[in-house]
């Protein structure tokens, strides 16, 4: 009887031993999702919209052709400058001694030569004493020349007529021949440049319309000259594009994004949506793909069709829809199906 209730008790401990075994679950994984929202790159009925990036239509570097300190710069960034405006000089000290010593030179051999020309003409002066005179004064006006565009060239003017981009040195610095010293940027008409997938580049002509909306200024623009680029990018697969705008205001600056709209006849491209740059994750077979949350809290890998990029934002054209939960952070850790609790 005592081995009976024994083996009773063993068979009952065992039992209750094994259970939590059984039915103990993974803890869920901690992840931060974002709601995908068609924020910006959405498609109308009448046709596409990409998303674009204002540039400049010529960017000049200026800089000085020879080596100095930097004694002041006359302008500054956003600045509007014209064509022939001074921008910055260099400390002129040494120049204009060149140029003084080099005139001292000049003078002297003219002297001689002035003096000796009587000799010359009364047939006492040699013939080789005058040639030589003669280069005197010519090597005297060649390094005065010189010495004039040395000092004029202690001064930096603007090339062309435009917005002061970038300055990229001060006074007080060092600056060395060919080194940048400001960017001047023409803005009198600009590019907007956006990419398109592969399958829809052939839709575009250079005299396609399309029209330009800008929020960081509230206004809309038209174009009617498109440049196509022909390669391909190769991870995206997407061509760029640029849209000309003219900018009489001067009110499109150079990084502004802006919402570029195209009707194309028959167009049946589904809503485009953008996600996180870093949440697109690549395959083996490189295939592109993104992790999903489902209404389970359940993670899953998938399937999409990517577009331009902008900034730290990628389009998706295909794959998932708004108000899809997409994993933004903590995705190393998942694998298909793992359940997770959203941040």
């Amino acid at each position: 009887m005592k081995q009976t209730f024994l083996t009773v008790a063993a068979a009952i401990l065992a039992v209750g031993c094994s259970e939590p075994k059984a039915t103990r679950q993974k803890a869920p994984i901690r992840v931060r999702t974002e709601i995908v929202i068609g924020n910006g790159i959405d498609t109308k009925a009448d046709g596409t919209t990409y998303v674009g990036m204002v540039e400049e239509a010529e960017a000049t570097a200026v800089s000085f052709t020879t080596m100095g300190t930097v004694k002041r710069i006359l302008v500054s960034e956003g600045q509007h400058v014209s064509r022939g405006q001074l921008i910055a000089e260099l400390d002129d000290t040494q120049a204009r001694n060149l140029l003084t010593g080099a005139e001292a030179a000049m003078a002297q051999a003219n002297d001689a030569l002035q003096r000796y020309g009587m000799l010359h003409d009364e047939g006492s002066l040699p013939e080789v004493k005058w040639v030589e005179l003669q280069s005197k004064v010519a090597q005297a006006k060649s390094q005065v020349e010189v010495a004039r565009k040395n000092l004029a060239d202690c001064r930096l003017t603007s090339p062309v007529s435009g917005i002061v981009g970038r300055k990229s040195m001060r006074a007080g610095e060092t600056a060395m021949p060919s080194q940048a010293v400001a960017t001047i940027l023409d803005i009198s008409s600009v590019r907007v440049k956006f990419s398109v997938p592969e399958a829809e580049v052939a839709h575009f002509t250079p005299s396609t319309h399309v029209a330009i909306s800008v929020d960081a200024i509230g206004r809309q623009f038209e174009s009617r000259r498109i440049e196509k680029g022909v390669q391909a990018d190769a991870l995206t697969h997407t061509y760029d594009l640029r849209a000309h705008v003219y900018n009489k205001e001067a009110l499109l600056l150079p990084g502004m994004v802006a919402r570029v709209s195209v009707s194309h006849a028959g167009d049946t491209q589904g809503a485009a949506i953008t996600v996180p740059l870093t949440a697109v994750q690549r395959k083996t077979d490189g295939t592109m793909f993104v992790w999903t949350v489902a209404a389970d809290s359940t993670a899953h890998r998938t399937a999409v069709s990517i577009g331009a990029s902008v900034g730290n934002a990628i389009e998706v054209t295909s794959g998932i829809g708004a108000g899809a939960h997409i994993v933004t952070e903590g995705y190393q850790k998942l694998s298909e199906g793992s359940r997770v609790v959203e941040n």
